[in-house]
């Protein structure tokens, strides 16, 4: 936390540094993402918030950025290195790790239920959740 008082996240930012934040705490995530910088917009279509989580140097990060009007969360405005957009229910769903295979999110990516940008940077979510 830095001097400033520590923003409250709402919506699905909250939920989501709930699920992501504890991973500072965790020295083999600190060793593995040591060298990495990336930021990835985790944006629910339904909701009023998306949340951009924030790799830097070994810490993870989520910053909550209204989703509308849609500008917000353009890659220009936001700075993400990749994308991930679905429904509230289908986050829930992957953020609870139940049945998350990687054939149910490629289902997912054919029938259009999940939008994917800058996949190769996407894919370090599924590392993420080895550590939990």
């Amino acid at each position: 936390m830095t001097e400033e008082k520590k923003k409250r996240l709402k919506g699905f930012a909250g939920v989501v540094s709930k699920q992501i934040e504890p991973l500072n705490t965790i020295e083999k995530f600190k060793e593995d993402f040591k060298d990495k910088e990336l930021k990835i917009l985790l944006n629910a279509k339904d909701g009023k918030y998306a949340a951009l989580l924030v790799i830097d140097h070994g810490k993870v990060y989520v910053e909550g950025i209204e989703n509308s009007p849609k500008e917000n969360i353009s890659k220009k405005n936001a700075g993400w290195d990749g994308l991930l957009q679905t429904k509230t229910q289908t986050f829930v769903d992957l953020l609870g790790g139940e049945g998350i295979s990687m054939g149910s999110i490629i289902l997912k990516i054919l029938t259009f239920r999940i939008k994917i940008r800058g996949i190769k940077n996407v894919l370090v979510l599924m590392q993420l959740f080895e550590y939990e």
